[in-house]
């Protein structure tokens, strides 16, 4: 008996330290490892539906996420989030993606709800397996293989008509959901994301949309790079963190593409020809754009020309945070732009808050494949 009782007050020993080291380490997590670290223990002990619901149609391909407990401010890229593998089809007949949407519903009732709670949904391919199919292997790494991307404030949209993304039904697409919440501190509700890709079976007219990532870059201080104030004679930036989104340039300069912005209205501008690549002049026919809110349009600029390609409107929310609506350029006729040519990203922002905000600006940049064209052809 007495054994039994060392024991059990060892256990209860462990527990009460373990326990109190646990949330002592969680404390001092940030939010988006709280959230990753959260969601991973409800869906491992099976609190909430952890499952991926697929539902396929003739064009459309339909996906309900696990769910996403929401209990806190989960700002931009901080929120709970999940990903999986899917197939448009298990045959290997050519499709045409036409269009992405997502939206937030209620996990009990699928019925829709605010899109305040969505932040992002990616769509990744394997870029290799994608290009060695067509024979197009020296576009292997190029560039990090996103297809896409929806967020808050742009959550649907389509190509124009007649253009596409060529896909074999049975290649993978890699798909992330993340949940979102920046102005709901009391709340505890369960939501899932509900994902639909259009597609249709290519009957020789369609044409091919080739996939370019740009985003502005901003140059900081690799020594502090949290001080301030910043030089106004500089174009530094502070970035969020020095893990993610940060990059070096060929000169040894550290760059982040996800900064803090102060109150006020602001302009950010980043070079974005070596990221372009142009071999070629390429007709471009569509945008995905992801910013934060607050921003309030952006634009992509030919400094070579010293004019606009398209600048999209950005509006905000009045009464609370968030995106009201992010407008893309949309073209069956398309614009050119040209390889001798230099371009940027031009980001105009208003922060009306009391307080620093976060801030990034991207843009996918979708255009004529006339190479993959003449492959799919032949």
């Amino acid at each position: 008996m007495i054994i039994k009782s060392k024991i059990y007050k060892y256990l209860a020993f462990t527990f009460i330290f373990s326990s109190v080291f646990g949330i002592t380490v969680y404390s001092f997590l940030s939010t988006r490892h709280q959230a990753i670290l959260k969601t991973k223990l409800l869906y491992t002990f099976g609190l909430v539906d952890s499952n991926w619901k697929v539902e396929k149609q003739e064009n459309e391909y339909k996906m309900h996420s696990p769910t996403f407990l929401i209990d806190a401010i989960y700002k931009s890229m901080e929120g709970p989030k999940s990903s999986r593998y899917i197939q448009l089809s298990q045959e290997n007949d050519l499709l045409w993606i036409t269009g992405f949407e997502v939206s937030a519903i209620d996990a009990q009732t699928n019925e829709p709800i605010s899109k305040d709670f969505i932040c992002h949904m990616n769509v990744d391919l394997n870029d290799v397996n994608y290009y060695t199919q067509w024979h197009l292997e020296d576009r292997i790494g190029k560039q990090y293989p996103r297809l896409t991307s929806l967020s808050n404030g742009f959550e649907k949209y389509k190509y124009p008509e007649g253009f596409g993304i060529p896909i074999k039904g049975n290649d993978y697409l890699y798909i992330t959901s993340q949940a979102l919440n920046h102005n709901f501190p009391s709340i505890f509700i369960k939501i899932k994301h509900e994902i639909l890709i259009s597609h249709e079976k290519y009957d020789g007219s369609q044409k091919p949309l080739l996939s370019k990532t740009v985003y502005i870059q901003l140059p900081y201080n690799k020594n502090n790079p949290f001080e301030e104030p910043l030089d106004p004679g500089t174009n530094q930036c502070i970035p969020v963190e020095t893990k993610n989104h940060s990059y070096m340039d060929k000169e040894g300069n550290m760059l982040s593409g996800h900064w803090v912005i102060p109150k006020g209205k602001n302009t950010y501008r980043s070079n974005i020809s070596e990221q372009l690549d142009l071999k070629d002049s390429l007709s471009l026919h569509f945008s995905a754009i992801h910013v934060h809110p607050f921003a309030t349009s952006i634009a992509l600029y030919d400094r070579t020309a010293q004019k606009n390609v398209f600048q999209s409107p950005i509006s905000n929310y009045k009464n609370k945070t968030g995106l009201l609506e992010v407008t893309p350029f949309s073209s069956r006729e398309g614009v050119w732009l040209y390889k001798n040519h230099d371009y940027e990203l031009v980001l105009e922002v208003d922060n009306t808050s009391s307080t620093h905000q976060d801030m990034m600006g991207s843009m996918f940049l979708f255009f004529y494949d006339k190479e993959l064209d003449e492959k799919i052809k032949q």
